[in-house]
């Protein structure tokens, strides 16, 4: 589903944030990247979603699906990121002169697709019957609950998560992250979830520790896992 080779990224200081990373995601895995803080997770989903673009050198360092992003002009990578991505970010981004129901519409009706899985969406993440509300009536974690829905709507084949669970209380966020899974499984979908809660990536098919040297896989307990035992 998305492959990075020798992916490196520095600032325009010169000083390098993420250097010759490769690894392989599946389609269908739900992945939790963990790591120190600035050691570069969130900037290696900008790079990933084609926010940001990668130091020169290496050839196809990002391929989705096969696809060499950097092979990609503006409209070509805005399309690819509207119809096969979907966004958690740790801002939000909800649009504050829609309703709930308008904002989490938004891919469908931005990929003419029918508009009434919006409504599903928000009665999965607990906000029923409060589409015609606006976002400045919501809380922090609301609003994260509007971003995710509006994340998962269209049913997108890559899902990039940012602390999608950061401003949720426990229970909420186990809800959410149950519901991301579910939601993977069921599409055959792949997510990756920058996250600094080990209880979020103990949700996850697998970790990975982020650091200078590049990716590794570590252990973390799947509850998962252990209830088919």
């Amino acid at each position: 589903m998305l492959e990075l080779r020798h992916l490196s990224k520095s600032y325009a200081s010169g000083h390098p944030v993420l250097a010759g990373l490769s690894w392989t995601f599946k389609a269908g895995e739900f992945v939790a990247v963990m790591g120190d803080s600035g050691v570069g997770k969130s900037t290696l989903l900008n790079l990933i979603a084609g926010l940001d673009t990668p130091d020169p050198g290496a050839e196809a360092p990002i391929l989705v699906d096969g696809v060499a992003m950097s092979g990609l002009d503006d409209d070509a990578a805005t399309r690819l990121r509207r119809q096969r991505m979907g966004f958690i970010f740790q801002a939000f981004h909800v649009l504050p002169h829609l309703t709930l129901l308008q904002n989490v519409a938004l891919p469908l009706l931005l990929n003419g697709l029918p508009q009434h899985r919006a409504g599903e969406m928000l009665a999965a993440v607990g906000l029923g019957g409060r589409g015609a509300d606006f976002p400045h009536q919501l809380s922090g974690g609301e609003m994260q609950r509007v971003a995710i829905a509006r994340a998962l709507v269209h049913r997108p084949a890559l899902v990039l998560a940012d602390e999608p669970t950061g401003n949720l209380d426990p229970d909420t966020a186990h809800d959410i992250l149950t519901l991301l899974r579910a939601e993977i499984k069921a599409t055959g979908a792949c997510a990756i979830m920058v996250t600094h809660s080990t209880a979020s990536a103990e949700m996850a098919d697998k970790t990975l520790i982020l650091s200078k040297s590049g990716l590794k896989e570590t252990t973390i307990v799947n509850p998962f896992a252990q209830r088919t035992r």
